[in-house]
């Protein structure tokens, strides 16, 4: 039996217990001072938030996918994560899933008691074929979200690497997972809204998780986004200028051999780089796991 009334998210916040009696001015310094403190609880979370970065790094390499589990805002958190991993780092659709409690349709609105189904989120992860190497995150302000935390035992039955992502410290105990990550942000302004400052941690931790998991992957050349699709005005852009930084090309000369590469980015800049026909800079990507950094090897260490 879930004792609500001390988890830590349920508890009233004395700084803003006289809210509504103060100018729309000062409800905003009251949030704003509130906010303030949640970059330096996730900063205390490092440690297990690159454990997590970790797991998930290993499952894909191994050819795993990642999914991210979660009701109400911590769900679309996760479903928001997933959506950017294709644009910015061309992963397959699949390799990045969020799946939220009730379903699409709670993606844009409240699917009321979906987070109660303890075996709600069974069937869409079967559905999927979870299995190893794939690896599970939760994701639950309360960490005690029935869906989240049956979907994380499904996942562990299954011998699959999980995480759990909460802001009440203490109900992580009570979770067998991998790795817990416990960001204690405090009480919220609005009592119970966990949009808030939880929601704000959780987009801060999700951002860690899925960046530094690509990084290890080598879908970066430093921080430059070397993996983007290119299906915009603005990121051909920046695909352009990319290339025209990392070798020198100018940027008639880079448009050139991006064409020639079919506006993939990283093909242009080994055949550039690599002095390289488009098949054998491919055979070069795909010989280091697409690895760009290892790809041009002794070719060069800084194109730059």
């Amino acid at each position: 039996m879930v004792d609500w009334a001390n988890l830590e998210t349920e508890q009233r916040n004395p700084n803003s217990d006289h809210i509504d009696e103060v100018s729309a001015l000062d409800i905003c310094r009251i949030i704003n001072r509130e906010d303030a403190g949640v970059a330096s609880a996730v900063e205390g979370a490092l440690p297990a938030v690159a454990a997590a970065v970790d797991l998930v790094a290993d499952s894909l390499r191994a050819g795993g996918r990642l999914f991210y589990l979660g009701a109400g805002t911590s769900g679309r958190l996760g479903v928001l994560d997933a959506s950017e991993c294709p644009p910015t780092y061309s992963t397959d659709p699949s390799i990045v899933q969020g799946l939220i409690a009730g379903g699409e349709a709670a993606v844009f609105g409240a699917v009321e008691g979906a987070e109660d189904d303890a075996r709600g989120a069974v069937e869409p992860l079967s559905s999927r074929g979870l299995d190893p190497p794939d690896v599970v995150v939760g994701i639950a302000a309360s960490g005690v979200t029935p869906f989240v935390i049956g979907g994380l035992q499904y996942a562990r039955e299954r011998g699959c690497s999980t995480a759990l992502l909460c802001c009440s410290p203490g109900a992580e105990k009570g979770v067998d997972v991998d790795v817990a990550i416990v960001v204690p942000v405090g009480p919220e302004v609005i009592t119970g809204s966990t949009r808030m400052k939880a929601g704000t941690a959780t987009k801060l931790v999700l951002n860690m998780v899925s960046t530094g998991a690509m990084v290890l992957l080598g879908k970066t050349f430093g921080n430059l986004m070397v993996d983007l699709q290119p299906k915009s005005a603005k990121l051909r852009d920046r695909s352009g200028r990319i290339l025209t930084t990392l070798t020198g090309l100018t940027p008639c000369e880079a448009a050139i051999r991006l064409r020639q590469s079919g506006w993939d980015l990283k093909l242009a800049l080994v055949m550039e780089l690599c002095n390289l026909e488009p098949g054998a800079a491919r055979e070069r990507l795909l010989r280091y796991s697409g690895h760009l950094k290892q790809a041009l090897g002794r070719h060069t260490e800084h194109p730059s």
